[in-house]
């Protein structure tokens, strides 16, 4: 009989629950405090606090925080530039919720680029 490779896997749910430090966003990005800090001034990330030591993020502050990394690292966009490219992705993402909650069930699936994809959403009985 083959062996199993079983690995253990252990994570944080990061929901707007779950509260980071701005130590413990540092660790979770895998950056130093300067590079949080300059996320604050510029409008990439809000932060609840008036002072650093005081900061209290979202779980969903990890996310943008690492959105915006990829950006600068892989486009070589600045801070200001992420945060509002972030913010339009956010936007887009709740109107496209919003719309598919407004269309029901029945509602033709679409493509990301925004074509129709020939399937039929089908509620099934549980």
């Amino acid at each position: 009989m083959a062996e199993r490779d079983l690995r253990a896997l252990s994570g944080t749910l990061l929901d707007e629950r779950t509260v980071f430090g701005l130590r413990e966003l540092c660790a979770a990005c895998g950056v130093h405090a300067e590079i949080v800090i300059e996320m604050v001034e510029e409008g990439v990330l809000e932060p609840r606090g008036a002072e650093p030591a005081e900061w209290l993020f979202p779980g969903s502050a990890v996310t943008r925080a690492q959105k915006a990394l990829k950006l600068a690292r892989d486009l070589r966009v600045n801070w200001p530039g992420a945060a509002l490219a972030l913010d339009l992705l956010e936007e887009i993402e709740w109107l496209r919720s919003h719309r598919r909650r407004a269309a029901g069930p029945t509602a033709r699936a679409r493509s990301p680029e925004g074509a129709p994809v020939s399937a039929r959403l089908i509620r099934t009985p549980a």
